[in-house]
């Protein structure tokens, strides 16, 4: 089956299964997420890649708590090399 994209072009249909984010929505939603786990103190310690996107550890800076994020979008996987980049 295929996905049909609404007029909108944000959300589309997935063969019945319901709605689900679009690319950009789910981009988004990474971003957020990598970008709460800085503010909160966290640093990128490991990143694990394979064909079904990235795994992102990331460590505490003071109490060593670990947290592992799935970034599955190729946008988000470039977001977060910038941000080792400006490191």
């Amino acid at each position: 089956m295929y996905s049909e994209q609404n007029v909108s072009g944000r959300i589309r249909r997935n063969g019945g299964k319901g709605v689900v984010m679009s690319d950009y929505q789910e981009f988004l939603s990474e971003r957020d997420k990598i970008d709460f786990l800085i503010q909160k103190g966290f640093k990128i310690e490991n990143i694990t890649e394979n064909l079904s996107g990235a795994f992102v550890l990331f460590k505490h800076k003071e109490n060593k708590r670990s947290a592992t994020l799935h970034v599955k979008t190729a946008n988000a996987r470039k977001y977060f090399s910038n941000l080792l980049l400006e490191k």
